[in-house]
């Protein structure tokens, strides 16, 4: 059923029209498609009837099509088009976080009201992060859009649906400083003395390529020998180590996060001759092991037993610099591997490197801690050319 309606503003009359939509599974009310605004009785009657023309013969209250049976179908044809298995894994995990509220809801019955509640819950009552939150809507975006071009639902419930956002107090904001999310020149040297003094075998050279290159872990662990070029001082980045339930054996090596993840960057020699050093140790490692070294040429391929030659799980050079951290005298920061990407930011940052450039760099487009940690760095080199700027005016 559907109705052209009167009714009062404060600017005077206005036309709506309205169109029943069944019934809310929640509520029990009446579930209703209403468009406000119109001046004229005409231009709402005329909007209905285009309303109902786009959709006419449409059987919108005949599927009975669960979110769960929908979600999955849409998740089917996604894992076909060419997406990682990682993102694919990623979706999957958001889509159970949908299942726990809309599972056995038909998937014409959810509202708008119902999704806003889900997301409410999600950072209320569940206090995910805001990006875990922001990751669950997009993948039900792209469901009830799959469902809308299958004319399996009138309207979309997550369209102008929002995230809750984080509201940070003033002591929030005054303790947040730029600097705990990197190492500081003198405290990375401190880092790199306690993983080359009283960390493991490869330690030292691990740490020293993340900060010294601005690698991720997934990409230090897929290099091959074969990516390094000794003589041009070189490496080369074309995948990333994906093993999400750590199972030594059972690894993939994926393409790089993004297409500009993909680059061949120049290293120092201090790194080159750490790789050359840590190379022979892995040779004399090779030659005591034998056959029961896993010689597939990985880089960082364990030097320990049970499984030499296996490329570390990503947990375990989180664990190592956790415990290195604390070894460290002087030095009290809660960072992770990730984190020597922002401190080789910073570095690049002090040597004059520009912002692009550091991007280009560390292979990827936009970052905004990047950046955060880029214009903290360069703020001091700024007012120093503002005050030159100063002085050449002053002289006129």
């Amino acid at each position: 059923m559907a109705y052209v309606k009167k009714y009062e503003t404060k600017k005077g009359d206005r036309w709506m029209y309205v169109v029943e939509n069944g019934i809310d599974p929640q509520t029990g009310a009446r579930k209703r498609i209403v468009k406000k605004g119109f001046v004229k009785h005409k231009d709402a009657k005329d909007a209905l009837k285009e309303f109902e023309r786009k959709t006419t013969g449409k059987k919108f209250e005949d599927t009975n099509i669960t979110f769960e049976e929908m979600a999955e179908e849409w998740l089917d044809v996604y894992s076909e088009t060419d997406v990682k298995i990682s993102t694919i894994r990623v979706r999957n995990h958001e889509i159970g976080h949908l299942n726990r509220y809309f599972a056995k809801y038909k998937i014409k019955d959810i509202t708008k009201r119902m999704y806003q509640n889900l997301l409410n819950n999600l950072k209320k009552k569940e206090l995910l992060a805001h990006n875990t939150i922001s990751g669950i809507h997009g993948t039900a975006r792209m469901i009830f859009k799959r469902a809308m071009e299958q004319d399996l639902i009138l309207f979309d419930p997550t369209e102008y649906a929002f995230i809750p956002k984080d509201k940070k107090t003033v002591e929030d904001i005054e303790n947040e400083k730029v600097e705990d999310k990197y190492l500081e020149k003198h405290e990375l040297k401190r880092f790199l003395n306690t993983a080359k003094t009283q960390g493991e075998i490869d330690d030292y050279v691990i740490f020293l390529t993340l900060a010294w290159t601005g690698l991720r872990a997934g990409e230090l662990l897929a290099l091959k020998w074969k990516d390094i070029d000794f003589e041009e001082n070189t490496l080369n980045i074309t995948k990333t180590y994906y093993n999400p339930k750590n199972n030594t054996k059972d690894y993939k090596l994926l393409p790089p996060k993004t297409k500009g993840s993909i680059r061949k960057i120049d290293v120092e020699d201090e790194v080159i001759s750490a790789l050359q050093k840590h190379k022979l140790k892995q040779n004399e490692i090779k030659l005591q092991i034998g056959r029961d070294y896993y010689n597939k040429d990985f880089v960082f391929g364990r030097l320990n037993a049970p499984y030499f030659g296996y490329p570390h799980f990503i947990k375990t050079i989180e664990n190592r610099m956790q415990s290195l951290l604390k070894k460290t005298p002087f030095l009290n920061k809660r960072l992770t591997p990730h984190s020597l990407r922002h401190t080789h930011t910073s570095l690049l940052a002090e040597a004059d490197v520009e912002l692009l450039e550091i991007m280009d760099r560390l292979g990827h487009t936009e970052d905004k801690t990047t950046t955060q940690v880029y214009l903290h760095i360069t703020k001091d080199r700024k007012k120093e050319a503002s005050q030159k700027f100063a002085q050449l005016m002053r002289s006129l």
